[in-house]
């Protein structure tokens, strides 16, 4: 009896130490669930600052849209875009031998977050969708995810000390107990003018396009995709959605293009909006319906574009809270819709010959998407549920009105919601939701829209779905936006860890040393970059007037012509000695002179660099682009300037920035 005793401890024991490595497998100091491109840059930061981190994807694919499609990047303002971020977009550029690139293929953007995974070594937990949030008082101590199409038995529970929702859905934040919103404020809610209902002329139909399936036969019913509800007052407040799509990547290249076939569950009648808009309004060609982008090696990133395009109006309003079944039904809902509109117009006989014959020309890319039959596996969720945390961001903050001084990052593109509605006014089918307002700078996102109140949850960042009004979340919601403050989320949870507090007593101070010190998050050398604005690092002379529109930054300085000579120079300063790539940024203006003279000075002897402006390309969505002067080994920080002048010029030149780049950075 004594022998099975001791063998039954034995047992026992071993069973505890099985047990407890286990737990140890499962145990984080971060852990960061959806791998969007949030979440591979907060990953990539919290492991190279030492911590244990876990990175959570529901999916098999990282990068979220940024890797799903949409390689036309939503800019608005590069300066916006720092840190990993940017670091990002210059591997991208590295690839297409450029300095910086921000369109790409998916495929390329895909490599690039595996190897920030693979550089920094961080674990990630695929397939893998959260099912519970154990929290005491306001601290989560696990989450339990589970294996997608596996039972409860197989569930896995991860402890961790900070959490990151960096997903599109905020299910983290959800689960957690976190007030959030879903929809659509009312305009009183924080004192907004374009929030809520909004019938504008965007992405709209022309008027008289009948509704009914018999035209003019109200009994007859709706045709597909147009609502039933009647139109509220513009500001009011709903639980809307606005519209989803897939950013789609096709190929125009034979050999590397795989016919676009009728999908399985193809259903005409789910055009015949198109088609009666077209029967006033006659195809001119494929950028009547999308917006067609072009990506390097023959392939598209294409969005919506009009009255009828690749959104899908009002079919995504349950989306937010869905469990992930639903999930997967709407997901599939959209690919059969965007699929049928791509055969659609190249096929149907009501579409001119011609288009169809230009439609065909392309194809899903053979390269893209191996693993998913060459579609993206990431439906553009362009917003879901939105945090209520410690401060809520608003249209008041976008225009200035309101600003905050707790920055971690900046926003700068318009104000932009996609419709949220179809519906009849007045006998006649029109869109609802859609909004752009832009005119205003860059401008700073609050440390506090990114945590949770205080006595919610202590140890969560949410840098996603984060604090904010729906038409501010309009203008924050872009990918490198995202990065940016997935940054910020891991800079923080780290300093929380290190002084054992919670996420809302982190000083913003810490934070913002970080970024200025340690930008990249693995201690690369830091960029020097100069603003012509600085008074103590510029030195001007002759007549400047400062200009607000398409440059870097808030704003910049013009010379409007050469009757009297001006010029500015740019001091780095106390620059480290080495070697420098250095770039001056181009904003391209009406009246721009053609040419423009640098002179660059290393500290030894100036050097005299001519630059062609006619031979500038700009592309995407900027208005601008860092031009090379060229490599410079810098070797007396005390004499070293940039200097550009009007002389010889023959229209407007513009300083703006200068930037030092540290050589192999």
């Amino acid at each position: 009896m004594i022998k099975n005793i001791k063998f039954f401890c034995l047992v026992v024991l071993v069973l505890i130490k099985v047990e407890l490595r286990a737990q140890d497998k499962n145990n984080y100091d971060i852990c960061i669930y959806g791998g969007t491109s949030a979440g591979v840059i907060a990953a990539y930061t919290a492991a190279k600052a030492g911590k244990s981190v876990l990175l959570v994807e529901p999916g098999k694919r990282l990068g979220g849209m940024s890797s799903g499609g949409l390689g036309y990047t939503d800019i608005g303002n590069k300066y916006v875009v720092k840190g990993l971020a940017l670091d990002f977009y210059r591997k991208i550029g590295q690839h297409y031998d450029k300095f910086e690139q921000w369109i790409f293929e998916p495929k390329v953007a895909d490599s690039i977050f595996q190897s920030y995974i693979q550089a920094a070594q961080v674990k990630v937990l695929y397939e893998h969708t959260l099912s519970k949030v154990n929290k005491k008082d306001a601290i989560i101590k696990a989450i339990e995810v589970l294996p997608l199409g596996k039972s409860l038995e197989n569930v896995v529970s991860i402890n961790a000390k900070m959490f990151i929702d960096c997903s599109y859905e905020g299910d983290l934040m959800a689960k957690a107990g976190v007030s959030y919103h879903v929809g659509r404020e009312d305009n009183a809610t924080y004192g907004e003018t374009i929030n809520g209902i909004q019938l504008m002329d965007g992405h709209q139909f022309p008027d008289n396009i009948d509704p009914y399936i018999e035209k003019g036969n109200k009994n007859s019913g709706l045709l597909w995709g147009i609502s039933p509800k009647e139109l509220q007052s513009n500001g009011t407040g709903d639980r809307k959605v606005q519209a989803y799509n897939f950013r789609i990547c096709l190929s125009n290249v034979p050999e590397n293009s795989i016919p676009i076939n009728k999908p399985a569950n193809y259903d005409p009648t789910r055009y015949e909006l198109l088609k009666r808009w077209k029967e006033k309004y006659p195809w001119k060609g494929l950028n009547d319906v999308f917006i067609w982008s072009r990506m390097p090696n023959g392939k598209t990133d294409i969005n919506n574009r009009n009255g009828f395009s690749t959104d899908m109006i009002g079919m995504n309003w349950d989306y937010p809270e869905a469990d992930y079944k639903r999930r997967k039904e709407i997901i599939q809902a959209h690919e059969d819709y965007t699929k049928g509109l791509l055969y659609f117009v190249g096929h149907d006989p009501s579409v001119p010959e011609k288009v169809r014959k230009e439609m065909l020309k392309w194809g899903y890319p053979r390269d893209e998407y191996t693993d998913n039959e060459n579609w993206s596996p990431q439906l553009y969720i362009r917003e879901a549920r939105r945090m209520i945390g410690e401060l809520v961001m608003t249209q008041n903050h976008c225009q200035g009105k309101e600003v905050i001084k707790d920055d971690v990052g900046y926003a700068a593109y318009t104000m932009d919601s996609h419709n949220c509605d179809r519906l009849v006014v007045n006998g006649m089918v029109k869109n609802e939701g859609n909004v752009e307002v832009g005119g205003f700078p860059p401008f700073p996102i609050s440390y506090r829209s990114i945590i949770p109140k205080r006595n919610e949850v202590s140890n969560l960042l949410v840098p996603v779905c984060l604090s904010a009004s729906h038409i501010a979340y309009g203008s924050i919601r872009m990918e490198p936006v995202f990065m940016v403050l997935g940054q910020s989320a891991a800079f923080a949870a780290c300093l929380a860890i290190d002084s054992k507090s919670a996420v809302q007593d982190v000083p913003l101070a810490g934070i913002k040393t970080l970024w200025e010190n340690n930008p990249k998050g693995d201690g690369r050398k830091v960029d020097v970059w100069i603003d012509s604005r600085n008074k103590q690092q510029v030195i001007l002379s002759g007549s400047w007037q400062e200009e607000q529109r398409g440059g870097y930054g808030s704003a910049y300085l013009i010379a409007p012509d050469n009757k009297k000579l001006s010029t500015a120079q740019f001091r780095p300063g106390s620059i480290e000695r080495g070697n420098y790539d250095i770039y001056t940024y181009f904003p391209k203006l009406d009246g721009s002179s053609t040419h423009v003279t640098y002179k660059i000075h290393d500290g030894k002897q100036e050097i005299k660099k001519a630059i062609d402006l006619t031979a500038v390309k700009i592309e995407g969505q900027t208005s601008g682009d860092w031009l090379k002067l060229g490599n410079f080994v810098i070797v007396d920080e005390k004499k070293c300037y940039v200097e550009l002048s009007n002389e010889d010029a023959n229209g407007i030149i513009a300083a703006n920035s200068v930037l030092f780049v540290p050589k192999n950075n």
